[in-house]
């Protein structure tokens, strides 16, 4: 590693201490990687690429010396709850379009398959055949 990594690392890790601690001076104090990023002075992406392994350090430290789950895990949580519920109203939908599928099925084979007799009912006034009588 080239010095500069090498600095921003000491960096991280002091910010670590500062905002595990409760005193930030760079940043908003939550305990966000984008918060770690401020305080440290380093660019987010650089502590997302560079440097994961102390982001998840940070996270690990949270977990431990706060007794709290980070923020992006807490919004994974809510976001998991969520898309359950989501799969589980879509799942219900999907039962209920195959029952109603089913059930027009079925009274669409009742109805080709029941020919009634016409001598023994005659057609109301209102009911005209599609096929002319007689063919």
């Amino acid at each position: 590693m080239n010095q500069q990594h090498e600095d921003e690392r000491t960096r991280i890790r002091a910010a670590i201490d500062r905002l595990l601690a409760g005193q930030p001076t760079s940043s908003n104090g939550s305990l966000t990687a984008v918060a770690l990023a401020a305080e440290a002075g380093v660019h987010r992406m650089a502590l997302q690429k560079r440097h994961a392994d102390l982001k998840e350090e940070f996270y690990a430290r949270v977990r431990t010396e706060t007794h709290q789950t980070p923020e992006v895990e807490k919004r994974l949580r809510t976001e998991v709850v969520r898309l359950k519920e989501a799969l589980k109203d879509s799942r219900a939908a999907e039962a209920a379009s195959r029952h109603r599928a089913e059930q027009m099925a079925l009274v669409a084979a009742v109805l080709i398959l029941r020919q009634p007799d016409r001598q023994d009912q005659p057609a109301p006034d209102n009911v005209f055949p599609l096929r002319p009588s007689g063919n």
